[in-house]
């Protein structure tokens, strides 16, 4: 029988002749992340300056305010303007012959509102307001003439017509007299009513509680 031939072994490598494991080679170290830049201070903000106070009321000096203070001299108390509004303060008695004036010669031939303010604490405690309207000049006067308490203010009813009822409004709230009105009475409140409601010193809370129990029959609501 043939002997069947033998697997040929590999030749044996000499030891000297085996390659050299490979050393393991770490990977290169990532370089630090470099720390932020220090966030600056905020800069101080800038110092606002300060805005000079609105001035609202101004010394009116036109033509016309001229003329009055020609024709009236110191009675003209005051001329300013507030807010584009023309305004000129008189003396209480002289509040009819200037009012006069200002709708013949000045053509301020409407008077579109009559009302009082009241300031307690002054001694010439009432501001009588009125408020002038010119179709010719399309322009608006406000006209103030101070009263004290007691102190009568003439009327100018015969210069607006429009003033009778709104004099007697002002006689109605405040107690203002208008002297030479034609018929000053109240137009809001009874005759009888005791006081003047838009006096700053007027108590609402105390009210006429006996014309009320007289006339109503009720007990005050207050």
């Amino acid at each position: 029988m043939a002997d069947e031939p033998k697997e040929k072994q590999p030749s044996p490598v000499p030891a000297g002749d085996q390659p050299a494991s490979s050393p393991a080679v770490a990977p290169p170290a990532k370089p630090a992340a470099a720390a932020p830049p220090a966030a600056a201070p905020p800069k101080p903000a800038a110092p606002v300056p300060a805005k000079p106070p609105v001035q609202l009321q101004t010394p009116l000096t036109n033509e016309m305010v001229g003329r009055v203070r020609a024709k009236f001299g110191t009675a003209l108390v005051e001329a300013i303007e507030d807010r584009k509004q023309a305004i000129l303060t008189v003396e209480c008695a002289k509040l009819g012959e200037v009012a006069q004036y200002l709708r013949d010669e000045e053509k301020f031939d409407l008077l579109s509102d009559l009302t009082a303010v009241d300031w307690p604490k002054r001694e010439k405690r009432f501001d009588v307001v009125l408020n002038l309207y010119s179709f010719a000049k399309n322009e608006r006067l406000r006209i103030k003439a101070r009263a004290a308490d007691g102190e009568e203010v003439p009327s100018v009813t015969g210069v607006w017509p429009t003033a009778n009822w709104l004099e007697r409004e002002a006689f109605d709230m405040y107690g203002i007299v208008f002297s030479g009105h034609p018929n000053l009475t109240r137009i809001l409140l009874p005759d009888e009513w005791q006081g003047y409601p838009l006096r700053k010193d007027y108590d609402i809370i105390e009210q006429d509680t006996t014309w009320v129990k007289d006339n109503l029959g009720i007990e005050s609501g207050q």
